[in-house]
């Protein structure tokens, strides 16, 4: 890949940084087209992507002609989906293009990659680079860093690889919000999966990783005293706070689902004037420790906005928890402006929000969570919504439609 001139160490890309790498990919259900870069011959990379092609995509590999020749083996119907070339330069530009080497060189090299690398994205479209995940200071990472602040549309942390790496999601121009709609939820890599359906969130691995680290130094302080059992028997309990799992997101396009799990506080039509001067439909859900705490987008849009504002801790469950601290996001979708606010409480005091600005979500993909429950509230343009729960229900997170769409 004389072209792009990284300096190169050796890094391990394994199949759950593949998957992550092309996961920007596999998520399109709609016709897409991709551009593989620096993937190795028979390399997961290359296994991943050729995997998350549907009937009516295209992709383009970079390789030799022993690329072509395993391409070629993999039957008639990957060959007439999959285009092998010498050169970057020989290729169109695509959807989604996918940097399997590692960018371990200076930042000089590092961003003359990745400037060579935009050239080759259709307008909206996605780059997927990644970094090793190391702690010593790196050109690289210093300037992928910058990157992601500017154009970053999300980020993942890959722990299971040789060394960890990070994936990031570039987008350099503007894309429509209707793409949002063709997409299926993106899947964290860095939650452990406990079973098919069930995931452990990365917060619950590090709380339980915690309470087990305390244990282990309780037990050395004083190896005849039982204290260390305490903090040993709660990383069960503490993990589970943070369970993470799969869910089935209704197909119905003018279905709205819950943003989290818990119960429906109210539901009621009011004005925002941090929203602008139209009436919105709000459905507020509480969320109780034992709850699910891993939020959802209850629509499909882009991310306009974030802010977070200030307030207090009041019981998520009282007319107080109106000022608490509380995370706005803001989506642009076809139906108008979608606002889901992530509250505190009197026990949350920590939100995690994941979508950046400019990224794209599916309908019920995880955005985020809050910490040992609390509250979320949707908003909706109230004059093409209807609400479909009540005060009192119980919601499932991603699962539950709370209101319609009327238009």
């Amino acid at each position: 890949m004389s072209e792009f001139p990284v300096l190169r160490r050796p890094v391990q890309v394994g199949a759950r940084a593949a998957a992550t790498l092309v996961g920007e990919l596999a998520r399109h259900n709609g016709p897409k087209t991709g551009l593989l870069i620096g993937a190795a011959t028979a390399s997961p990379v290359l296994a991943a992507a050729i995997d998350a092609l549907l009937p009516e995509d295209r992709l383009v590999v970079v390789g030799d002609d022993g690329t072509r020749a395993h391409v070629s083996a993999q039957g008639r119907w990957v060959a007439e989906r999959v285009r092998v070339v010498d050169s970057a330069n020989a290729a169109d530009p695509a959807d989604v293009v996918i940097y399997a080497e590692p960018l371990t060189g200076t930042a000089d090299q590092t961003r003359s990659t990745v400037e060579e690398l935009g050239k080759l994205i259709n307008p909206g479209g996605v780059l997927t680079v990644l970094v090793p995940a190391t702690t010593r200071p790196s050109g690289a990472a210093d300037e992928i860093e910058r990157q992601v602040a500017l154009y970053g549309v999300g980020s993942d942390l890959v722990l299971r690889n040789v060394p960890p790496v990070r994936v990031h999601r570039l987008r350099y121009t503007a894309v429509d919000h209707s793409i949002a709609t063709r997409l299926a939820p993106a899947v964290r890599p860095s939650s452990v999966p406990l079973t098919r359906g069930m995931h452990i969130d990365s917060n619950g691995v590090a709380a339980a990783g915690i309470a087990l680290g305390l244990a282990a130094l309780a037990k050395a302080a004083r190896p005849k005293s039982k204290l260390w059992m305490v903090p040993a028997l709660a990383a069960a309990p503490v993990a589970a706070f943070f369970r993470d799992p799969n869910r089935d997101v209704p197909d119905d396009p003018r279905a709205v689902v819950a943003a989290s799990d818990g119960k429906v506080l109210g539901v009621e039509r009011l004005k925002e004037d941090r929203f602008g001067d139209t009436e919105f439909l709000r459905i507020s859900v509480f969320l109780s420790v034992l709850d699910v705490h891993v939020n959802r987008a209850p629509v499909a849009g882009k991310v306009l906005d974030y802010f977070v504002e200030d307030g207090g801790y009041a019981n998520a469950m009282t007319a107080a928890a109106e000022h608490n601290v509380a995370a706005y996001t803001v989506l642009e979708t076809a139906h108008g402006k979608v606002v889901v606010a992530q509250r505190t409480g009197l026990i949350a005091r920590r939100i995690v929000q994941r979508a950046p600005v400019g990224s794209l979500l599916a309908k019920g993909e995880r955005m985020g969570l809050i910490r040992f429950g609390s509250r979320t509230d949707v908003y909706l343009p109230a004059d093409r919504a209807v609400p479909k729960v009540s005060p009192g229900e119980r919601v499932i997170g991603g699962a539950s439609v709370i209101a319609s769409w009327t238009k």
